[in-house]
C-alpha cells in the first residue's frame, strides 16, 4: 500500500495510519532527509528480520541504525558522551548525518546481539520526525538506497511500491528521495572518524 504525506506539513491522521502499521509489527518505507529507508519498531524482531532480508544481509551483519525523536532519546541507547561530543551531535542534528557511539546496555536488547556501537540518526525531515515524535521507541532503520546501484526505484515512491510494494507493509509517497546517503561519522575513538562522505558537509567537524 501506498500512503501520500505531505512533505512539509504531514496530516496526523495519515501519521496514526503509519504507526499503526507499525504498532503491528510492519515494515515501513519512509523518507528522511537523505534517502528513503526501511524502518520499524525495535521491538519487533521479526520485522528486523524482515529489513535484514531486503538488504540481502543477515540481522547481525545489518547496518542498522536508530532514527530518535531528539538528542535525549539518543542518550538512552548511548553511553555517556563528552561534552565535545555532545556539542557535535547538537550541531549537527537534526540533519543528513549517522553518528556511530558506544551503544548502552539498551542496544543489545533491541537488536537480541552484542552490538557495542549503534547508528544514531536525528532526520531533518517532517514526516519522520512526525512519526518518531508520536512513538516512545526509536525506529530502527536502513536504506533502501543502494549505492551501488543508483535506479530510480529508490527515489520514486510510485516505482517502489511497484517494486518491492509486495515486501513491506506500507510506502510512504512524500515526493521524490534523493541518491545521496547520510555522511556517517565515528564517534567511538578520541577523534572523529568520516566513513562515508554523504549529504552532510564536514564543517561541522571544525572547531
Amino acid at each position: 500500500m501506498r500512503l501520500v504525506i505531505d512533505p512539509l506539513h504531514p496530516e496526523p491522521r495519515k501519521v496514526r495510519t503509519v504507526l499503526e502499521v507499525l504498532d503491528d509489527g510492519g515494515v515501513v518505507v519512509c523518507p528522511t532527509d537523505t534517502v528513503y529507508a526501511f524502518v520499524c519498531l525495535p521491538r519487533h524482531v521479526r520485522a528486523i528480520a524482515r529489513i535484514a532480508q531486503l538488504k540481502g544481509v543477515r540481522p547481525q551483519r545489518a547496518e542498522l541504525s536508530l532514527i530518535c525523536a531528539d538528542l535525549a532519546q539518543v542518550a538512552r541507547y548511548t553511553k555517556p558522551i563528552a561534552t565535545s561530543t555532545f556539542r557535535l551531535l547538537k550541531r549537527a542534528l537534526p540533519g543528513p548525518y549517522t553518528f556511530v557511539l558506544p551503544a548502552s546496555a539498551e542496544v543489545p536488547k533491541l537488536f537480541s546481539n552484542n552490538r557495542r556501537t549503534v547508528g544514531i540518526r536525528i532526520p531533518a525531515h517532517a514526516v519522520v520526525q512526525a512519526i518518531v515524535q508520536a512513538t516512545p521507541l526509536p525506529l530502527v532503520a536502513a536504506s533502501v538506497h543502494d549505492p551501488d546501484k543508483v535506479v530510480d526505484h529508490t527515489t520514486d515512491p510510485e516505482r517502489i511500491t511497484e517494486h518491492l510494494g509486495p515486501q513491506v507493509d506500507l510506502v510512504i509517497d512524500a515526493g521524490t528521495g534523493g541518491i545521496v546517503g547520510s555522511t556517517v561519522i565515528d564517534l567511538t575513538a578520541p577523534e572523529p572518524l568520516v566513513l562515508r562522505e554523504g549529504l552532510g558537509g564536514l564543517d561541522i567537524l571544525e572547531r
